[in-house]
C-alpha cells in the first residue's frame, strides 16, 4: 500500500507540474481566446490582460503556494490520504475536484480583498483545472490498479483462528459480515480446551489443537493469528501466553480480541477505538512483529522496480548470450524453474539460468552422503552436476540475473533472506521460520559475510534474522555495493 506520505509527494508533484503547465499555455489560450480568436467565445468573460507572455513565474509562487497547501488541507480533511481501498470511487472524484477548488476560493478572497484585477483569469483557471484532471487521473488509475490486484487475490490475508466454541464462532461471524472480508481469508482454526464440532455451523474446518499451532505456522502460509480470549477466571492464560510466544517467534502478527466485547453484528451498539483502525470491526490488542517504517519500505520497492527494470533492459543482450550459450551446450530448457516459499509462507516459481544437468535433481540423492552444509540446505564442492557453462555462471553469479523478473513482479526483493524449497522448508526448526517474516532477495548478508565458506545452516539463518532486525535502506545499500565486488571478484562457486 502507498504511505500516506508519499501521496502527500504525489500531490505536491501534481499541482507543481500542473502550475507549470498553466504557466506555458496561459498564452497561448489568451491568444485564442481574444477578438477574433477560435476560443473568443468560450473566454470572453475572463477578460485575459496579457496576450503575450505572463510576467515572470516567481510573481506566481504565491497563487501555488496557496492552491497546494490549501489543497493539500482539504485532501487530509476529506480522508483522501487514506487507503485507497477504504476509499469509494464517490469519495475519490469529490475530494479530487473540491481540494483545488478550495485554493481558488481562497484567491477569489485575496483577489477581491485587494481589489486587483491585474492576474489573469485564465491562467488561475487553467492551474486550477490542470490540478483537478491530475488529481483524478493518478489516484483514479491508482484506485482501478489496487481494485484489480485485489480482485487477483494480492492482498488477501490468510487468518488462522484459535480459541473456545462461543469465542470461534463469534469470531468468524464478525469477520465474514466486516466490511473488510474481502482483504482476509478465513482458512480454519485451532481448538483450545474442549470444543465441540461447530464446523457445520461456522462452515470452517477444524485444523487441530492450540498445541500444533507452530507446526500450522510452518507447513501453511499465515498472515494473521486471531485468538478469542475468554473472560477472566478461565484456563486461558498458559495456551495464550504459547500462542504470544509462538507467534512471536515466527514474525507473524497476532490479534487478541476479548470474547466479552464481541458483540453481536446485529446489534446497534458499536466499540470504538478512535486511535486504532477498525480492521474488521474487531476491538482486540495487536501484537506485531518488529515496526518498521511504511514510508521506507515503499521507497525499497520502487528501488527494487526501478533498479531491476533498468538492469533487465540494460542487460538483455547479455542475458540473451547466456541463454545462446546454455541451449548450445547442454540439452534442455534455458532456465530452470524454482518453485520456493517465500514471504509468509507464500509459494512462488523464480527463475534462474540452468547450470546443471537436466536431471539434477534425480541425481540429488545419490549425492546427499557429500553434503557440507549442516542442515536442511544441500551444498557440495565441485558438484558433478553442473555443467561447464553452468560453472562460468555461478562463478559470476550470472545464473542469479533472471531472479531479477521476481523482483520486478514482486516475489523477490533486491535485499533480503534466500527463499526456501518447500522440502527444506519441511525440516526448519521453529526458529527458523521468522527469516519467512520478510519478502526474499537475490542477496543479503549471508552473501557478503560468508557465502561458500558458510557451512552451518543455523549461522546462515542468524545473519538472516541479523538483517531482519537491523533493516534499513542504508544497509540495503551497503549490501548491494558489497554484492557488486563479490560479483565481480568471481567469488562464487
Amino acid at each position: 500500500m502507498i504511505p500516506r506520505r508519499v501521496f502527500w509527494l504525489f500531490d505536491l508533484a501534481v499541482f507543481l507540474l500542473a502550475f507549470s503547465i498553466a504557466y506555458h499555455i496561459t498564452p497561448e489560450l489568451a491568444r485564442l481566446g481574444a477578438p477574433g480568436g477560435s476560443l473568443a467565445w468560450a473566454l470572453s468573460w475572463m477578460k485575459p490582460p496579457w496576450p503575450g507572455p505572463l510576467p515572470p513565474a516567481e510573481e506566481h509562487l504565491w497563487i501555488l503556494v496557496v492552491v497546494a497547501l490549501s489543497g493539500m488541507f482539504a485532501l487530509t480533511l476529506t480522508g483522501a490520504h487514506r487507503s485507497l481501498l477504504e476509499q469509494s470511487l464517490a469519495r475519490v472524484i469529490l475530494s479530487g475536484v473540491l481540494a483545488p477548488l478550495l485554493g481558488l476560493s481562497l484567491i477569489t478572497l485575496v483577489l477581491f480583498a485587494l481589489k486587483s484585477p491585474e492576474w489573469s483569469r485564465v491562467f488561475i483557471f487553467s492551474f486550477v483545472g490542470l490540478s483537478c484532471a491530475g488529481l483524478l487521473t493518478y489516484r483514479l488509475t491508482l484506485r482501478a490498479y489496487v481494485l484489480g490486484r485485489l480482485r487477483a487475490g494480492a492482498y488477501a490475508r490468510n487468518v488462522l483462528l484459535i480459541g473456545q466454541p462461543t469465542g470461534v464462532a463469534r469470531l468468524a461471524q464478525q469477520i465474514t459480515r466486516s466490511a473488510f472480508r474481502g482483504d482476509y481469508r478465513l482458512i480454519g482454526y485451532l481448538r483450545a480446551g474442549e470444543l465441540p464440532a461447530i464446523e457445520e455451523r461456522l462452515s470452517l474446518a477444524c485444523l487441530g489443537t492450540v498445541e500444533q499451532l507452530n507446526t500450522m505456522l510452518i507447513r501453511r502460509p499465515i498472515h494473521e493469528v486471531i485468538a478469542a480470549q475468554p473472560a477472566a477466571g478461565g484456563e486461558s492464560g498458559e495456551w495464550l501466553r504459547q500462542v504470544v510466544l509462538n507467534c512471536d517467534e515466527a514474525g507473524v502478527p497476532l490479534r487478541l480480541v476479548p470474547e466479552a466485547l464481541l458483540i453481536d453484528p446485529l446489534t446497534t451498539l458499536k466499540v470504538l477505538f478512535p486511535q486504532v483502525p477498525a480492521t474488521m470491526n474487531l476491538p482486540a490488542v495487536v501484537l506485531t512483529p518488529l515496526d518498521r517504517d511504511a514510508d521506507a519500505l515503499f521507497v525499497k520497492r520502487v528501488i527494487d522496480v526501478v533498479v531491476s527494470g533498468l538492469l533487465l533492459f540494460i542487460l538483455s543482450p547479455l542475458l540473451a548470450l547466456i541463454a545462446v550459450a546454455v541451449r548450445l551446450t547442454s540439452p534442455g530448457p534455458v532456465l530452470y524453474r524454482w518453485h520456493v516459499v517465500g514471504e509468509q509462507g507464500r509459494e512462488f516459481t523464480g527463475y534462474k539460468f540452468r547450470t546443471m544437468v537436466v536431471n539434477a535433481d534425480a541425481l540429488k540423492t545419490d549425492l546427499l552422503q557429500q553434503n557440507e552444509m549442516r542442515g536442511p540446505v544441500f551444498k557440495i564442492k565441485d558438484d558433478p552436476r553442473i555443467t561447464p557453462v553452468g560453472r562460468l555462471l555461478r562463478k559470476y553469479s550470472l545464473d542469479e540475473l533472471p531472479q531479477l523478473w521476481s523482483v520486478l513482479k514482486g516475489d523477490m526483493s533486491l535485499v533480503g533472506p534466500r527463499p526456501a524449497f518447500r522440502s527444506e522448508l519441511d525440516r526448519y526448526e521453529f526458529w527458523q521460520m521468522r527469516k519467512l517474516s520478510t519478502r526474499p532477495g537475490i542477496t543479503c548478508l549471508w552473501q557478503v559475510r560468508g557465502r561458500n565458506a558458510i557451512v552451518d545452516f543455523d549461522e546462515w539463518v542468524r545473519l538472516d534474522l541479523e538483517y531482519i532486525d537491523n533493516w534499513s535502506l542504508w544497509l540495503d545499500c551497503k549490501i548491494l555495493a558489497q554484492t557488486a565486488w563479490a560479483v565481480v571478484a568471481g567469488t562464487g562457486r
